[in-house]
């Protein structure tokens, strides 16, 4: 499933996998480009929209257990930025040792990264936003890092509905409407506005 060249804003030539960070503090893959973060709770859909925006049917592992991705997993995007998928959140069963373990690892990352220059922070649909989603973009906001809002999983419901509730969405979160982007992997919506939104932001980091 490679991505189509022509009006694509992102077409991916190169994807290489560096290696993943397993603990605050940790080992992590050597870089200085222009980092982009994705981050939402277990079984948000995150892997499917990774794999749909590099169009790559395994780049990022659908797995049918929420919660099992246990590192930040790096990887680099033409030499010239890298993505970072980050652990999900708040699945109920993962153990609270395992939490504990998370959110130093997640909030150091996004805290000490020099070169991390947006976070994709992603949402279900269909469900209102967690206590845990909620910290996420407060913890982003007074980092004042920029932050792109995927609303995922548009094919669930119908357009009408979908739009009402990505209108809901915003005003629950004092979000202008066009702050956020609905997103479906299976239908492809939304994958190239996420695109553009992410060139964009690698173009606006000091390093890029």
């Amino acid at each position: 499933m490679p991505v189509r060249s022509g009006d694509d804003p992102l077409v991916i030539r190169k994807l290489e996998f560096m290696g993943g960070m397993a603990s605050a503090g940790g080992w992590r893959p050597e870089s200085t480009l222009p980092e982009i973060a994705f981050a939402g709770r277990s079984n948000v859909g995150k892997s499917s929209l990774l794999n749909r925006l590099v169009g790559r049917k395994k780049l990022a592992r659908v797995s049918k257990t929420p919660g099992r991705t246990r590192e930040i997993n790096f990887f680099r995007i033409n030499d010239q930025f890298v993505f970072a998928d980050l652990p999900g959140y708040g699945y109920a069963r993962v153990s609270k040792e395992r939490k504990a373990e998370w959110r130093p690892l997640l909030e150091g990352y996004i805290a000490k990264t020099p070169q991390l220059s947006g976070v994709v922070q992603l949402l279900d649909m269909r469900r209102e936003p967690s206590e845990d989603d909620v910290s996420m973009l407060d913890f982003l906001a007074e980092l004042g890092m920029p932050t792109i809002v995927v609303l995922t999983k548009s094919d669930k419901l119908s357009r009408k509905a979908a739009a009402e509730r990505a209108e809901e969405i915003a005003r629950s979160l004092l979000l202008d409407p066009d702050q956020t982007i609905s997103f479906s992997s299976v239908t492809g919506e939304g994958r190239d506005e996420l695109a553009s939104a992410i060139v964009s932001a690698v173009a606006a980091a000091p390093n890029a």
